[in-house]
């Protein structure tokens, strides 16, 4: 079978079937659709019958293969917990999973405490009669995470990361971001009344009899925090989030807002600086502080704190909050109540699951067969930047030593996190979170003057995602992700490489996307480039811009290939390295027909595969909105298209849906 007429109906790689003796594929046939031609729709092809006859779980607002293994991950963590719960002596550590889990699953007891366990918190609010004692309280609550005006947290200085830093960040905002207050389309306007209703039914719930018009004056005065606040594309910039300034100069810079109350509240007064990421927004913030009426301020501290505990409290604030998030997500019902308890341990001691995760699910076998896979994507990288025309040997070298001083996390943490004072109980929910909070707090408060820690993983080994991280120069892949369908150690090659290698080969290129590649091999936001080099990135990453712009998802609705970028860099140059690793992989053999496919295709259909995913329309609006990462649909067809391998791989030819003249293929490493 030629690769054009493979291409061209499918038919017959929907017949085959592997003999004992043929190497297992790692293709799911059933889901393609043999009336779409690869040529024309990669990502429909692969996955077309999928598309057609896959339901979104109701209690879900999107699905696809990373949410399968989520799923399947989730089944885990339940089985680990009541394990745990059952188990006749359970270390310290299981002990406090199985209360954290009861306190969640007891629904009688949270149906009598009603909002019994959040009046003393009211009651504070209710007291503050002045600025002071407003500035004193948004200290104060750092510790709690109620996501008020502004957010005090620590990371790595930028520009000298081996020390940490103090941050303050904008938030506040009851919708998810700046433009949901702003927009004037009707979704947008839709999403708004549905939050004011929202914020209605909190008061109303809480005994006021003016619910609807305090929800009003808490809009308003989230809307005046909106406005004050960036952009999503400007946010993500990390020369104009980097204002690092003494306590002196950010009290000159913000007048009005009592610095040294604030951090002496929140238990930080001993830093002697920190980074403003938005000065704009806490200029005005300072003013809103000033001059906003208190009563105002109050009723949105409310809204806060009921808005952060209403998941946790009786049925009638989980249904008040889940009609919230179903108007910003599309899902049809509130997830069962296990998911959410799983999903509580999940977030309040992930860390302790993930070790009996990995005990349970996670062999060392597994962890060696992909620290070969990397070790073959970092190869290429090697060989590519080697190769790269458009790039000075002064700015290559800085690169090459980039790419050299690469930190690995493969599956589950060196160090696990030591969970020996945090107490538990398993009545009381509402204390549980409180002590989960404080517990995470103390943490960032010990690491304050302290250097990062190296061994600190950000995601726990039983989440389906991976990261890198820019001031730590580190790639994390958990173990949940290393399986069916992003890596099967049974399968070909060829498929892993088109899926997990791909994955891989994303987060490595994350350090050299248009904000990573600003960051030097140490961590430190460093200008390492050569002037004419870095000029001609940026007209690359400008065509990358374009090319992505004209991607139309919902009509009239196009992506915003500005906030898109990095993920675009990363999914384009991901792909090319799992690609030449894949090739490298082979040691100059031919790979095997399988199932009627060459290795190529076995490659780029392996990586359409694991893309495949559905979303409801309410959720896809806001992702065109506000997420740096495209619909699943552009990022498979819209990335492959750049690469000349697909081309010769399916036979694609001029007049063919996936067809891009060569000149307009992006290379950017």
């Amino acid at each position: 079978m030629t690769p054009h007429s493979l291409a061209l109906t499918l038919t017959i790689l929907l017949a085959t079937t592997n003999t004992p003796a043929t190497p297992l594929s790692g293709i799911d046939h059933s889901h393609f659709d043999p009336q779409t031609r690869i040529q024309d729709d990669l990502f429909g092809a692969v996955n077309g019958h999928w598309l057609l006859t896959a339901q979104i779980p109701a209690d879900q607002s999107s699905f696809g293969a990373s949410d399968q293994l989520r799923d399947l991950s989730e089944q885990r963590s339940k089985a680990l917990i009541k394990q745990a719960i059952q188990r006749a002596d359970p270390s310290p550590d299981e002990q406090k999973i199985g209360d954290l889990y009861r306190s969640f699953m007891d629904e009688e007891a949270l149906e009598r405490q009603g909002l019994r366990p959040l009046l003393a918190d009211l009651r504070q609010i209710a007291a503050i009669d002045n600025r002071a004692a407003l500035t004193r309280y948004l200290g104060e609550q750092q510790s709690m995470k109620l996501n008020l005006p502004l957010t005090l947290s620590l990371a790595a200085d930028a520009r000298q990361p081996q020390t940490n830093l103090l941050q303050a960040s904008q938030s506040g905002l009851g919708l998810p971001s700046r433009e949901s207050y702003l927009q004037t389309d009707a979704a947008a306007v839709a999403l708004r009344s549905a939050y004011l209703r929202y914020l209605k039914t909190l008061f109303t719930l809480a005994g006021c009899t003016d619910g609807l018009a305090r929800a009003q004056r808490v809009m308003a005065l989230e809307t005046r925090l909106a406005q004050a606040q960036w952009s999503v594309q400007d946010n993500r910039s990390v020369q104009k989030t980097y204002n690092k300034m003494t306590l002196a100069a950010l009290q000159r810079q913000t007048p009005g807002l009592q610095w040294d109350r604030l951090l002496r509240a929140a238990r930080l007064s001993s830093a002697l600086e920190l980074n403003l990421r938005q000065p704009d927004y806490f200029r005005q913030l300072a003013l809103l502080l000033q001059h906003a009426a208190l009563a105002d301020w109050r009723e949105y501290l409310s809204a806060r704190l009921l808005h952060a505990y209403a998941p946790y409290l009786s049925r009638s604030w989980t249904q008040a909050h889940f009609a919230y998030y179903q108007a910003l997500s599309g899902a049809q019902s509130l997830r069962p109540r296990w998911k959410r308890g799983v999903g509580l341990v999940e977030s309040g001691m992930g860390e302790a699951l993930g070790k009996l995760y990995v005990a349970r699910y996670f062999s060392p076998a597994a962890k060696a067969s992909i620290d070969s896979l990397v070790a073959h994507l970092f190869s290429a990288f090697r060989q590519r930047l080697d190769s790269l025309e458009w790039m000075s040997p002064e700015t290559r070298a800085q690169a090459r030593a980039k790419l050299d001083n690469y930190r690995i996390k493969i599956a589950y943490p060196e160090r696990w996190r030591d969970f020996s004072q945090l107490a538990i109980r398993p009545d009381d929910l509402i204390g549980n979170l409180r002590m989960l909070k404080t517990f995470y707090y103390q943490d960032m408060l010990d690491k304050l003057h302290q250097a990062p820690r190296r061994d600190e993983w950000f995601m726990t080994p039983q989440t389906v995602n991976a990261y890198y991280h820019p001031q730590l120069n580190e790639i994390v892949f958990p173990a949940a992700l290393l399986q069916p369908p992003f890596y099967n150690p049974q399968a070909d090659d060829a498929v892993n490489y088109g899926g997990i290698g791909a994955v891989i080969g994303h987060e490595i290129s994350h350090g050299f996307d248009d904000q990573g590649s600003q960051y030097d091999e140490s961590g430190q936001l460093r200008d390492w480039w050569q002037a004419a080099d870095r000029q001609r990135f940026q007209a690359l990453a400008a065509r990358m811009v374009s090319q992505y712009s004209a991607f139309q998802p919902l009509p009239g609705q196009h992506l915003n290939g500005e906030l898109t970028l990095g993920e675009n860099i990363a999914d384009n140059v991901g792909l090319e390295l799992a690609w030449q690793a894949y090739q490298r992989s082979l040691g100059g053999r031919v790979a095997p027909v399988i199932d009627g496919m060459s290795g190529a295709q076995r490659f780029f259909i392996g990586f359409a595969q694991v893309r495949r995913a559905k979303v409801h329309e309410a959720l896809l609006r806001h992702q065109l909105t506000h997420s740096p990462h495209p619909p699943a649909r552009f990022r498979t067809n819209g990335t492959v298209m750049n690469l000349d391998a697909f081309y010769q791989a399916f036979d694609v030819k001029p007049g063919d849906g996936m067809y891009r003249p060569p000149q307009q293929r992006i290379r950017m490493w």
